[in-house]
């Protein structure tokens, strides 16, 4: 399916710019390009050229062209070659060569010389980076990163309905696997049974909606539940928590998740971790409003966690923004600053982890409108029942 253009989106970028006295930025990491032309690369060679004033230009890898011009908003659309018998150098260069012949043209030029992280592309096994060419090539740019950022963290109306897609997906899957799910499966049979339903369900998604849809997962059981470890061979036993940390992307829009099952009874331990958990998650996702503080939320949660009895968890940021990436801005940190605002789409996941194993996440996405946030996904939080 091909968006039509958001306006609204391309309008905020560039009143953004004009406040920078930005005249043109030139992007190339696979989220932004998606996020100003549409158009989703699969090897991530692709640049944009976006102007304050006209249109963006599509810098695009020739076989993909096709591709491009089915799906970009700019019918500006200038392929370069994977392969130039002449010219040995990555086609990456080549895109460089026509971006920089494009910026020409412009005075104050802006580029992405900050980024802590970028999305995949469509083949997501191997994100390309920057040479360092790319950042030479544009000795005075400005740093468009904060631009980008400041942008993406207000979401329209499209894309909220394109993330409301990938949220679908991510429930679908969790309630094939609720259905499966046996004592003795192994962790990574139940992360590849759920990868596999998204993308096999996902893609086509809604009568083709969704072009394509891909699932990461990690799953940890029981003693096995921590944060910063891979899903590894350990097996569901009754009475003890399976935990799912899931994105879903679809078409280049993200969901990120911690959804958690168990069969049988759970043992007094998880669901008094359960209990207190979903207390303090419940009542701080419930008033999230417009010009609450930042900081102030991951010093609360914190603090709150602290008198269930688990001072200095989660060891992870309990919030941060989703959209074009699975993270993004903004976070929530106390020793930062920002505040909350309408359209901002929040992933809000506070977790305790046992130092001996074990332990609960819960996470979902929320919108933030005026009166009261959203969640975006139907699947329940807490411990599923399966």
């Amino acid at each position: 399916m091909s968006w039509p253009r958001d306006e609204a989106k391309l309008d905020r970028v560039r009143a953004l710019m004009a406040e920078q006295e930005l005249d043109a930025l030139v992007v190339r990491a696979p989220d932004n390009v998606l996020y100003l032309t549409n158009f989703w690369g699969m090897k991530g060679y692709e640049a944009v050229v976006f102007p304050r004033e006209g249109d963006p230009v599509l810098l695009c890898l020739e076989a993909s062209e096709a591709d491009a011009e089915r799906t970009a908003w700019t019918a500006d659309v200038r392929p370069f070659q994977g392969y130039d018998e002449s010219d040995p150098r990555p086609p990456g260069l080549r895109a460089l060569d026509l971006a920089r012949q494009i910026a020409s043209d412009y005075d104050r030029v802006g580029i992405e010389a900050s980024l802590g992280t970028q999305a995949a592309d469509r083949m997501v096994g191997e994100p390309t980076t920057y040479p360092k060419a790319w950042f030479d090539a544009f000795p005075d740019a400005a740093d468009a990163t904060p631009v980008l950022s400041s942008a993406r963290a207000i979401k329209t109306e499209q894309e909220v309905e394109r993330m409301r897609l990938a949220n679908r997906i991510a429930a679908g899957a969790m309630e094939a696997v609720q259905a499966a799910i046996e004592p003795g499966m192994t962790e990574s049979a139940l992360g590849a049974m759920w990868n596999g339903w998204v993308h096999e369900h996902g893609t086509g998604w809604d009568g083709g909606t969704v072009a394509l849809a891909h699932g990461f997962s990690l799953v940890w059981t029981g003693e096995g539940i921590r944060t910063f470890t891979a899903t590894g061979s350990r097996r569901v036993a009754e009475g003890k928590p399976t935990l799912f940390e899931i994105w879903v992307v679809a078409d280049g829009y993200w969901c990120d998740h911690t959804k958690n099952l168990v069969v049988g009874e759970l043992e007094p331990r998880w669901a008094a971790l359960e209990q207190g958990l979903i207390e303090v998650y419940t009542s701080l996702t419930s008033r999230l409003r417009p010009g609450d503080s930042l900081a102030e939320l991951d010093r609360e949660l914190r603090e709150r966690l602290a008198a269930l009895g688990y001072p200095g968890q989660p060891s992870h940021p309990i919030c941060h923004g989703v959209g074009a990436r699975a993270h993004e801005p903004p976070y929530a940190h106390q020793a930062g600053g920002g505040t909350i605002e309408a359209g901002m789409v929040l992933a809000i996941e506070p977790g305790v982890y046992w130092p001996e194993g074990g332990g609960l996440r819960v996470e979902d996405n929320f919108l933030i409108a005026d009166d009261a946030p959203q969640k975006l996904c139907s699947y329940p939080d807490g411990i599923v029942r399966a």
